[in-house]
């Protein structure tokens, strides 16, 4: 079987990666403006499309959903072996804890009031602090969530096992197709018990159906970078990526509507591994080739991009009451709150990094 080979560069692909984090970031404000302008209310404030134009949005999100976080779980655990050995067990969990435990508590308990109000505005018969409790919702900090538990769970591997030794093994291509069947398999198992739609009050997971995926990729991203698979990966593996994920879409997509039950729902599993997979590998590729570069500007970008994701929700709440008031149709309006949202975000995130401290967390 061919290996997914190529000659080994000892760099660290530091600013792919961050180029890439910066537009991922980009793409999660995107995938909240449509989520507000669509049909899937799952936000802070909504606006359910009255026009044909709100599947398009709807759209955007499946095909999000589908490998957006997988892909910031990787990144995270691409750098966690290294942080770990650079700090050791016990300044490694502090850091963790103050990384995310810290921007968690500060949107509980100062954010999330400024975007759920419109909430409460529909509920005059509660008082406040019962509205607060009985809204309980970290929001996109879910995120921090995970991470803290995974961060956890490997300082506690480490404590009990050798870590991988560092070593070049390429990635070999039926490695990477019994990933894919694997994370089908059990995803589908998953989702017998925790089926799409799912919510977990409280820790306010938004979709729980997806965690064999961020978990597998939290895991991959630790191996990755023992194994320098990022550094490995040839050139045309981002080409073969993005035409994989394209593929996978053309020929499964078509099977997960057509089908109906368990196997529709085994469809749309096998479809959402082999396009999360596929398109991963393009991107991560993609970026190392073409935007392993960086400016004074994708510095400042990429330097506030971990804030922008903390306090987006405050501008896109905000700007949407704002521009209620205008009457389009719904790609419109997500157009518009776009534009005006992703400079204003980083903007403010300047603001806030600015604040006496808050560079030792963020």
């Amino acid at each position: 079987m061919p290996e997914m080979k190529a000659e080994p560069d000892t760099r660290t692909r530091l600013y792919a990666v961050d180029n890439l984090r910066v537009a991922l970031t980009a793409l999660v404000v995107a995938h909240h403006v449509a989520v507000t302008y669509g049909n899937i209310p799952l936000w802070f404030y909504v606006e359910p499309a009255k026009d044909a134009s709100g599947g398009l949005l709807d759209l955007l999100v499946v095909f999000d959903q589908a490998f957006f976080m997988g892909l910031f779980f990787l990144i995270s655990g691409l750098f966690t072996p290294g942080s770990h050995d650079r700090k050791g067990g016990r300044a490694f969990v502090r850091d963790r804890l103050v990384r995310l435990g810290i921007p968690l508590l500060v949107f509980l308990l100062v954010l999330r009031p400024l975007v759920n109000f419109g909430g409460l505005a529909q509920r005059p018969d509660l008082p406040y602090w019962q509205y607060y409790l009985g809204s309980w919702d970290p929001g996109p900090m879910w995120f921090a969530e995970v991470l803290i538990v995974f961060a956890l769970v490997y300082a506690l591997w480490r404590t009990r096992a050798r870590p991988l030794d560092r070593r070049s093994a390429p990635l070999r291509i039926r490695w990477i197709v019994l990933y894919v069947l694997g994370l089908a398999a059990v995803t589908f198992l998953w989702r017998i018990p925790v089926p799409t739609g799912t919510y977990v009050p409280v820790l306010g997971l938004p979709s729980p159906q997806f965690l064999p995926q961020y978990a597998s990729m939290f895991v991959l991203g630790c191996v990755a970078h023992r194994r320098g698979w990022l550094e490995t990966l040839p050139a045309r593996a981002g080409r073969l990526g993005l035409v994989a994920a394209g593929v996978s879409s053309a020929v499964l997509l078509p099977a997960t509507l057509l089908t109906g039950g368990a196997l529709s729902q085994a469809a749309t599993a096998l479809w959402e591994s082999a396009f999360a997979v596929s398109l991963i590998i393009g991107l991560l590729v993609v970026f190392r080739e073409r935007f392993n570069r960086q400016g004074p500007r994708g510095k400042w970008l990429s330097d506030h991009a971990f804030t922008v994701y903390i306090i987006h929700p405050v501008v896109l709440v905000a700007l949407g009451w704002a521009l209620r008031p205008l009457a389009a149709i719904a790609i419109v309006k997500f157009a518009v709150l776009l534009a005006v949202a992703l400079p204003l975000c980083w903007w403010l995130a300047f603001l806030v990094r600015s604040l006496p401290g808050a560079r030792r967390v963020l």
